[in-house]
C-alpha cells in the first residue's frame, strides 16, 4: 500500500520478547525501522524513550502511563500482544486519539488447556507426589486423590477463556456453573450462578477468569474463601490482583483449600531470573507458574500475526477494527484518492466544520466514515486526488481536533 510518507521513517518499538511473527508482518508491509528489545521498560525507561515513537507492541509487564502517554508526541497506537488491556491507562490513550489493539482470543487455547492440566494435576495430588519422588521417597497412596469425572467446576468470569475452560470440562464428565457480573447464555450444559456466593458453596474447583479492576480486587478473600466448599481446588490464572494469596495460604493450611494453582501475582519480577517470593512457597499441593498461562509457541505465534496485523491494517489503509480506544471503522480502500484521517473531541459540530473548511476550498468529498465512541469520534474521509495535500493542516484547525494524519 504506497503511502504519503516514506515507512521507513515510521518508529516501531517492540518489547518483552514479542513473537518475531510482529517483525516479519512489519517488514513484509515495509516498515523496517524497528527495535525489538526483550525486556520491559519502567516508567521512566519508557518516557526517555517514547518520544519518536510511532508504533509502540508491549505485553503484561509494561505499563503505558498517562505520563508515558504525554510524553509519546509522535505516537500512532499501541499494541498489546496478550489478552488484557489493564496495563494501559486507556482514558489517557483516547484523549491522545491513539490506537489501542489487544489480542482478546489468539492464546485462549493455551490457557484453557493448562487450567484442565492443572486442575488434574491437584485433585491427584501430583505436586507432593512429585516432590516425594525427588526426594527419594515411594508414596504410592490412593488417599484424597480423585478423578475430575463427576465433579462440579465452578468459572469466575464467563469471557473467551472462562468459556472454553467451561466446555473442555465438560467433555472430561464435569458438571460446570459460572458466575459473571452480566448476564450470559451458556455453552454446553453449563448453569449460569446467581452469585459468587452460590458458586463458591459448590464449586470442588474455583477456577478464576475476571479482568484486574476495582470491582475484582482482592476478590477472593478472607470472607469468601470460608464461603467455599470445604477442600476446593483454587485455580488463579487470570490476574493476580483478584486473590488475597495471604488469605489463601490461611486457607491451604487450615484444610477449606485442598490445592491451589497461582499463575499470576500482584507484584511480578520485569525480566526472567529476578528474584521472586510468595506467600503460597513451600505449600504442599500447590503449583506456583511464572504467568506462562499464554505462553506457548502457537499463541505468542497468533498473538504476534493477529496485532501486529492489525496495526499494519491502521497505518497503511486507517481500519481500527478491534480498536479499544477509539471507534471502530472498517473501510475499503478507494482509488484515485487522499484518504485523511481525523480523531476529534466527540462535541456537536465538528463534522460539520470538516465539511464547511473542505467545501470553503472545493474540495470534492467521494467517501466519508464516521463513528463516535465515549468522548471520541473518528472520520476517514476520502477526498478528490486533485485536492492539496495540505487539507490535513486545514482540517487540523477544527476546533476540537484531536490528531489528524494525511495516509495517502
Amino acid at each position: 500500500m504506497p503511502t504519503s510518507y516514506p515507512k521507513s521513517k515510521l518508529k516501531v518499538l517492540l518489547l518483552e520478547n514479542v513473537s518475531e511473527e510482529a517483525v516479519q508482518e512489519f517488514r513484509q508491509n515495509g516498515y523496517e525501522n524497528i527495535t525489538h528489545l526483550k525486556t520491559a521498560l519502567t516508567e521512566e525507561e519508557l518516557v526517555s524513550r517514547i518520544g519518536n515513537v510511532h508504533i509502540l507492541g508491549i505485553r503484561s509487564k509494561t505499563s503505558v502511563t498517562a505520563k508515558v502517554l504525554e510524553a509519546a508526541e509522535k505516537l500512532l497506537a499501541v499494541g498489546c500482544f496478550c489478552i488484557g488491556t489493564d496495563q494501559v491507562d486507556m482514558a489517557a490513550a483516547m484523549r491522545k486519539g491513539v490506537v489501542v489493539f489487544n489480542a482478546p482470543y489468539s492464546n485462549t487455547r493455551s490457557v484453557a488447556e493448562l487450567v484442565i492440566g492443572t486442575a488434574i494435576m491437584l485433585i491427584r495430588r501430583i505436586p507432593e507426589k512429585n516432590k516425594l519422588m525427588h526426594e527419594g521417597t515411594w508414596m504410592k497412596d490412593a488417599r484424597n486423590s480423585h478423578e475430575l469425572r463427576g465433579k462440579t467446576l465452578g468459572v469466575v468470569g464467563y469471557g473467551n477463556i472462562g468459556s472454553q475452560v467451561s466446555i473442555m470440562a465438560e467433555s472430561l464428565g464435569m458438571k460446570v456453573i459460572f458466575y459473571d457480573t452480566v448476564k450470559k447464555l451458556p455453552l454446553g450444559n453449563a448453569a449460569q450462578a446467581g452469585s459468587l456466593s452460590d458458586l463458591l458453596k459448590v464449586a470442588d474447583i474455583i477456577s478464576i477468569h475476571t479482568p484486574a479492576g476495582a470491582s475484582t480486587s482482592n476478590m477472593i478473600n478472607k470472607k469468601t474463601l470460608a464461603q467455599c466448599k470445604k477442600g476446593a481446588i483454587l485455580i488463579n490464572f487470570a490476574r493476580g490482583e483478584v486473590v488475597d494469596l495471604n488469605a489463601m495460604r490461611n486457607a491451604l493450611e487450615t484444610g477449606a483449600l485442598s490445592g491451589a494453582a497461582v499463575d499470576v501475582y500482584p507484584d511480578e519480577p520485569g525480566e526472567n531470573g529476578a528474584a521472586f517470593s510468595c506467600p503460597l512457597q513451600q505449600m504442599p499441593n500447590v503449583l506456583l507458574t511464572p504467568h506462562i498461562g499464554g505462553s506457548t509457541e502457537e499463541a505468542q505465534v497468533n498473538i504476534g500475526q493477529d496485532v501486529s496485523s492489525k496495526l499494519v491494517a491502521f497505518l497503511d489503509t486507517g481500519v481500527t477494527t478491534g480498536s479499544l480506544s477509539v471507534p471502530q471503522l472498517t473501510l475499503p480502500v478507494q482509488e484515485n484518492t487522499h484518504r485523511i484521517l481525523h480523531i476529534h473531541k466527540n462535541v456537536p459540530g465538528v463534522l460539520s466544520a470538516i465539511n464547511s473548511e473542505l467545501s470553503l476550498h472545493n474540495i470534492n468529498i467521494l467517501g466519508q466514515y464516521l463513528k463516535t465512541k465515549d468522548e471520541i469520534g473518528y472520520v476517514v474521509l476520502d477526498i478528490d486526488k486533485k485536492a492539496s495535500r495540505e487539507v490535513a493542516d486545514l482540517l487540523g484547525k477544527v476546533k476540537g481536533t484531536i490528531k489528524v494524519r494525511s495516509l495517502y
